[in-house]
């Protein structure tokens, strides 16, 4: 067998091959955004941010562009932990997948609507919270006769599926509260508009979004007399070491007035206030 030269030669090349595959795999982990360089903020090819795709004025997809309340203090966050915009990886967080999305590493922050609930600490950690919202209503610009949940007595109440914020008036506030039930909330406001119903109920910054669209605009109030508190935060991984520098950037863009811009244009033409006695609020020093 004529392995002579051959064979040393064979077994330098595999040596080789096999250094340049190693290199090219931590090269492709590196550039994921879900190992350790990522985790530590800025050091990373990217980071992954969960939001909604379809909530006008929160997190809205429209083709390559994103926009919204929750994605504006993405993006400002997100700068602060040393992340340009174009290090950003949008990904769709959907309401009932965001704790298995933080749980299997498929993003590394979510803002969306996210409110921080003892039940969800068990599973992920929260940083903020950087909106309180509250329970409200939306109704058309020219109503007068509805102020607050309690004025919906023998009225007509649109929620979506699902949601149990329309039961809550009629548990607590209003027995005889007609409820109507549409699959999303733009079929909530066209009955709202066509007269078929009275209000429109969920959070009011979710309101204040949907009222503010160019199809919107003009049509519609948020009442302004909020009756629950639901603290938004950031969705971060069970044990995450980040709670403290998100906290101290949502604070930052307190203090800078970012905050206070990115709401005014994000509910634009909704004729929306936020409850100045909760917000702005005071992200805490560690998780939430």
């Amino acid at each position: 067998m004529s392995l002579g030269t051959s064979g040393p030669r064979t077994l330098r090349s595999r040596a080789l091959g096999a250094a340049a595959l190693a290199a090219t795999t931590a090269l492709v982990l590196t550039g994921c955004g879900g190992g350790g360089d990522s985790e530590e903020g800025g050091d990373g090819d990217s980071v992954r941010i969960g939001i909604k795709y379809d909530q006008p004025g929160l997190g809205y997809q429209d083709g390559s562009e994103y926009t919204g309340f929750d994605v504006d203090v993405a993006k400002y966050v997100a700068n602060e932990l040393g992340y340009a915009e174009d290090q950003i990886e949008w990904v769709q967080a959907p309401s009932a997948n965001r704790e298995n999305m933080l749980q299997n590493n498929q993003v590394d922050m979510i803002f969306a609507t996210y409110s921080i609930t003892d039940t969800r600490k068990e599973s992920v950690d929260f940083a903020g919270p950087y909106f309180v919202a509250g329970q409200d209503l939306l109704v058309t610009a020219d109503n007068t006769d509805i102020t607050g949940p309690g004025d919906l007595e023998g009225k007509n109440l649109c929620s979506v599926q699902g949601s149990t914020s329309a039961q809550t008036i009629k548990d607590d506030y209003a027995q005889g509260t007609n409820l109507v039930e549409q699959t999303g909330y733009a079929d909530c406001l066209g009955a709202l508009e066509a007269g078929n119903v009275d209000a429109v109920t969920t959070d009011d910054i979710i309101l204040a979004g949907l009222a503010s669209t160019d199809a919107n605009r003009g049509k519609f109030k948020v009442v302004g007399n909020t009756f629950t508190e639901e603290r938004y935060g950031v969705g971060l991984p069970k044990g995450s070491d980040q709670c403290a520098a998100i906290g101290e950037a949502i604070n930052k863009m307190v203090d800078d007035g970012d905050w206070e811009k990115a709401v005014t244009d994000n509910t634009e033409g909704a004729d929306y206030q936020y409850n100045t006695e909760l917000n702005p609020p005071t992200a805490a020093d560690g998780c939430a």
